[in-house]
């Protein structure tokens, strides 16, 4: 064990010197605080506009607009464009889902005044407030984070709402997307506890790789926390004794990730100056505390914390936000490297020594889409840290993978992913909703440490059970995964290829104009997904008539060769 310990030790301090940030948000435009909320709020790292490249989109306290951040080919521009009535309320979780399926993604909020917000997208991010008519109330008391997932596999996401104890008698709630619009509270008959937990945050992922997604619940003020298993029939059972997940703790948040690479889904729970926890899964139902093993325990108030392979060596590391500045000789802040699954170092002099603000959520990204994450972190009172991962020249290699679901809801979400590459397996599990308010980016990211090539990608489409497998994918990439159709051509057609007019239009009749050496295969879909049209367009300019169709929104799916794009019509 001596000899193993000294090895393992030998070879971080061998690798430390491959891990490196550089904090870069006062010349990203990013030089702001959250201000003076209550322990802070939500950060969005997700390419809300679907160009390829992940925005940033963050809370701020009462009073203040949220802010909106384009990201321009790795510089972050401030979107003033976007149409969504003015939010100065403190806003807690955000969250960039398409919740009804149409290909673009809509914005869900939350706030610490109760109230949520849902703006449906209606294309070119031109937003109508739906919070109302989706059944999406104000709540008595704050609702604070929200993780999406489709606990029924009908292929619409779900959220979890999660609220803090106020005085009030609202227990955290389990809402259903009935999948036109709108939203029924079904707690009760799905088996949540009402008993008025107090919660910051809870997370949707399968424990037990039943294909079904479970609910873990991080509760406050040590009240026990909780995991649902999903029994496949709209109900959940309490398993958090039998399971070992019934943790007393302060709880903050709770990250999901496979740290040692078995294909098991383990959970990280940040907790006040007693530590934290870090709970492994066993593969047989159960967890076991490993952070004293693992030397994660934190001690100190931590926040949010978020799995990510720094240095795409292949193996998850862990970063850690605190609340305190450093002034108490404790860890305002961490970042755990990994070491070959023996246990987890802070490395020293890799750029995060001044890493010491009142921080609490933090989300990652690619701000320059080269494959090494970077970390923003919300901070009060102080400027927002956007870590800059300069770890690039290390020679490891990596891919990025998002996926698309045709029968699963379009975000991808709830579904594992597993990159075999050198013979060894890495896995990912697509979740919309983690850590302490905090919402990655939409592409799962794998470290092929020195890997020229993955030997295969296999995807579990947990609504259907498939599993789709591709081999032999290029390394040092991003691609896109579509369910049933495998990797899309990222050559997708530009914006000017085609033009369609007019749109909106009040009789259904539309105009496209198309390049001239491509012939195109256009499918028509409804709002509930039906395919109501299918059919070649050869000719440069080509009709395509939905006159006899109902008003509303359509989605229309282009193919030519293993080029696709997909645009929303409007009829009016």
């Amino acid at each position: 064990m001596r000899i193993t310990l000294i090895l393992a030790l030998l070879i971080s301090n061998f690798c430390w010197s491959q891990v490196k940030f550089s904090e870069i948000a006062s010349s990203s435009n990013l030089n702001f605080s959250f201000g003076a909320g209550v322990y802070g709020g939500g950060i969005s790292f997700v390419d809300y506009n679907n160009d390829g490249w992940d925005d940033l989109t963050i809370a701020t306290e009462t009073g203040s607009s949220i802010r909106f951040f384009k990201n321009n080919s790795g510089n972050f521009i401030e979107d003033t464009t976007i149409s969504i009535d003015n939010i100065t309320l403190e806003t807690k979780q955000i969250i960039w889902v398409d919740f009804d399926n149409d290909n673009d993604k809509d914005l869900f909020l939350t706030s610490r005044e109760g109230v949520v917000k849902l703006f449906q997208n209606n294309g070119n991010l031109v937003f109508d407030d739906i919070s109302s008519q989706a059944g999406l109330t104000s709540f008595a008391t704050s609702t604070w984070g929200a993780s999406w997932g489709d606990f029924n596999n009908d292929g619409y996401l779900d959220i979890f709402l999660t609220f803090l104890k106020t005085g009030n008698t609202q227990p955290n709630a389990l809402l259903k997307n009935n999948g036109n619009g709108t939203f029924t509270n079904v707690s009760i008959s799905a088996g949540i506890n009402q008993l008025n937990d107090p919660t910051f945050c809870a997370a949707f992922f399968d424990y037990n790789n039943d294909g079904l997604q479970d609910i873990f619940v991080t509760n406050h003020k040590y009240d026990q926390s909780y995991l649902y298993k999903n029994n496949g029939n709209e109900t959940f059972s309490d398993v958090s004794v039998a399971s070992g997940a019934n943790i007393l703790a302060d709880g903050m948040s709770s990250t999901i990730g496979d740290y040692n690479n078995d294909g098991w889904f383990d959970i990280y729970v940040t907790n006040s100056a007693a530590g934290n926890f870090h709970l492994k899964n066993n593969g047989n139902n159960t967890f076991t505390r490993v952070e004293d093993d693992m030397g994660t325990k934190f001690l100190n108030v931590s926040w949010g914390a978020v799995f990510l392979d720094a240095d795409n060596d292949s193996y998850l590391d862990l970063y850690v936000s605190g609340q305190e500045n450093g002034t108490d000789n404790l860890l305002p802040s961490a970042f755990y490297r990994n070491n070959l699954n023996l246990n987890f170092v802070i490395p020293e002099n890799i750029g995060l020594e001044e890493d010491k603000r009142r921080s609490f959520s933090n989300a990652i990204g690619d701000i320059d889409n080269d494959g090494y994450p970077e970390i923003f972190v919300v901070n009060e009172n102080e400027s927002n840290f956007l870590w800059k991962n300069e770890s690039v020249n290390n020679g490891n290699n990596w891919l990025k993978i998002k996926l698309v679901g045709i029968n699963s809801n379009k975000d991808g979400v709830g579904n594992k992913i597993e990159v075999i590459a050198n013979g060894k397996s890495q896995f990912r599990y697509t979740l919309c909703g983690e850590g302490y308010l905090a919402q990655n980016s939409s592409y799962e990211f794998f470290g092929l440490s020195d890997a020229t090539s993955v030997e295969s990608i296999k995807v579990t489409w947990h609504k259907t059970g498939v599993v789709e497998t591709i081999q032999n994918v290029a390394i040092n990439k991003a691609i896109i995964i579509e369910e049933g159709n495998g990797i899309l051509n990222t050559n997708s057609f530009k914006e000017n290829d085609i033009f369609v007019s007019p749109n909106p239009s009040s009789n259904g009749i539309y105009k496209f104009h198309f390049p001239e050496f491509k012939i195109y295969t256009i499918s028509v879909f409804d709002v509930s997904g039906r395919n109501i049209i299918t059919k070649k367009m050869t000719s440069i300019d080509s009709i395509l008539d939905l006159s006899k169709h109902a008003k509303g929104i359509y989605l229309v799916k282009m193919r030519a060769g293993n080029h696709q794009k997909v645009i929303k019509l409007i009829k009016q």
